[in-house]
């Protein structure tokens, strides 16, 4: 017989086999002997009360022999004779899952990806951190893996209803990554494995006869009597192919200048901006976990919160236990935060993006009252350049080599600039600086304001031993670029299909992935 059953466990018991075994056969009357295996379905932790526990649902083999879980298979086409083919523009997870979908339905995908591979990138990444100089075609933001590929990893979304969120996690797991993420209620791949799991991803592409180029920037549109035709690329090369999908993320703010200029209809669409706060995590895990020590069971803790600040929402964003600040900058004169953790998140610092909405009213207030100054508020591309601005006004507060501008928590919210700064995992340093200099007003005493009400609900988080580093700005794409509800199609550009985080239809890799899936299903229907 076999059947899921649902258990509550101290940590220590979870992690002992003979132990889960003694109480499912005590669940189910049997002996322990009965028990011949079982696979973790479900798990995740309880820590609401003193004692935290984990929750466990189990598929469990009684009197018979036990199986491995049976995951997903897929089944990719050799697609060197395609006769239909699909641009894709940009390498993140929606452009990667969309040309392996594509693969499945015999179609062949061109990807062309500005940046470069995981392994030159790396190096880029290292010349960012060590010596403040950003490549702005190859960073954190763009290259083979976008965005997430070295910005952590997280795959948890709310988003069931955009697809198939166990099929997305499967194809991780077919390309290398670990089965836990199949179950946990908080799934995470970690910055050390994700760029083997998409070089994996490249290599299967690739093998079936998908084209996969680096280094091919996309610099203008094939266009003729309103349909998409191809695309050229800064090295003079020309691209066609039956349809366009436009994946190229939350930071490409070229693409978004270029639509514009050419006249295609795009949209300013709200986002977040604000800081990244870093704690020690000891002081996370203690505050979580209701003790001094968290013990070799449980996971480092993380926190999540959300909460509504004189009309504004004001959201943590990213958090990443046992981790790491990096500079997401992609060009030169701005200054971004992000964070990432590796896969054991066994670094000595949590950090978490805290940010609050914009939307255009906000940069317009922000306008008129000299905290900003910028141009043509009627362009749809208003948010991006009040996102734009404020990255440039901390990279002069930081004072170059992208040095971050920062202070401590307590001090941010008593506007008092910091005499030192705690030690911090940000690579390129810290500077201190009164933010209320770097950020707009609504902005900062919209934080100010929820860090004192969040220190309230969790013992020990507002501290002048955590600091607030400036700025998180790059939380989702400040344009969208629209699409019929029906075909996914750009409503003025046929075959052009705008796609993922950067067209404004997703927020972090599964949602993506998702996303790309689905635009490429569609463009298989319509091409087949």
């Amino acid at each position: 017989m076999q059947k899921t059953i649902s258990l509550k466990l101290l940590p220590s018991e979870a992690a002992n086999e003979t132990l889960v075994k003694k109480y499912l056969a005590k669940a189910e009357a049997v002996k322990e002997s009965a028990i011949s295996g079982y696979f973790i379905v479900k798990q995740s932790i309880d820590a609401r009360s003193r004692q935290p526990w984990i929750n466990l649902s189990l598929h469990t083999f009684i009197n018979e022999p036990f199986h491995k879980r049976k995951n997903m298979s897929f089944q990719f086409k050799d697609v060197n004779q395609a006769s239909e083919r699909v641009i894709i523009i940009g390498a993140g997870p929606a452009g990667l899952f969309a040309a392996l979908r594509l693969i499945e339905s015999g179609i062949q995908p061109v990807i062309l990806e500005r940046g470069k591979d995981v392994r030159a990138r790396r190096r880029d990444l290292a010349i960012l951190n060590k010596e403040g100089e950003v490549n702005p075609e190859s960073n954190y933001c763009f290259g083979e893996g976008g965005a997430g590929t070295y910005s952590d990893g997280k795959l948890y979304t709310r988003s069931s209803k955009r697809g198939d969120i166990s099929r997305i996690l499967n194809l991780f797991v077919h390309f290398g990554a670990e089965e836990q993420i199949l179950y946990e209620a908080h799934p995470h791949i970690g910055t050390n494995k994700l760029p083997h799991i998409i070089t994996a991803m490249r290599k299967q592409i690739v093998d079936c006869g998908g084209k996969f180029l680096f280094e091919k920037k996309v610099t203008d549109f094939i266009i003729h009597n309103n349909e998409m035709k191809g695309v050229r690329t800064a090295d003079g090369n020309t691209f066609e192919a039956d349809s366009v999908i436009l994946a190229t993320g939350h930071s490409a703010r070229d693409v978004f200048e270029l639509l514009h200029t050419k006249k295609i209809l795009i949209e300013a669409k709200p986002f977040a901006l604000g800081v990244r706060v870093e704690h020690p995590q000891s002081l996370i895990d203690s505050a979580q976990y209701h003790c001094e020590i968290r013990g070799d069971f449980l996971p480092p803790a993380s926190y999540s919160w959300v909460q509504q600040v004189e009309g504004k929402g004001v959201f943590s964003f990213c958090m990443c236990p046992g981790g790491i600040i990096a500079p997401a900058a992609t060009s030169p004169g701005e200054l971004v935060v992000n964070g990432w953790s590796p896969s054991k998140r066994n670094n000595p610092y949590a950090n978490s993006g805290i940010v609050v909405t914009v939307e255009e009213k906000d940069a317009i207030k922000a306008i008129k009252t000299n905290q900003l100054t910028l141009n043509n508020t009627d362009s749809p591309l208003l948010l991006m350049e009040f996102q734009r601005s404020v990255e440039q006004k901390a990279f002069n507060a930081g004072g170059g080599k992208f040095v971050a501008p920062a202070q401590r928590l307590v001090d941010f919210t008593e506007n008092k600039v910091s005499a030192t700064l705690p030690n911090c995992s940000y690579l390129p340093g810290l500077h201190s600086f009164s933010l209320k200099e770097v950020l707009p007003g609504f902005i900062h005493q919209c934080l100010q304001q929820a860090f004192k009400d969040y220190g309230k609900k969790m013992k020990g988080y507002l501290t002048n031993e955590a600091v607030v580093v400036a700025t998180e700005s790059r939380t989702s794409s400040p344009v969208r670029i629209p699409r019929d509800a029906t075909t996914l199609q750009h409503p003025q550009i046929k075959n052009l299909y705008p796609c993922g985080e950067g067209a404004g239809y997703a927020g972090g890799i599964v949602s993506a992935a998702m996303d790309g899936e689905r635009v490429a299903a569609l463009i298989s229907l319509t091409l087949k």
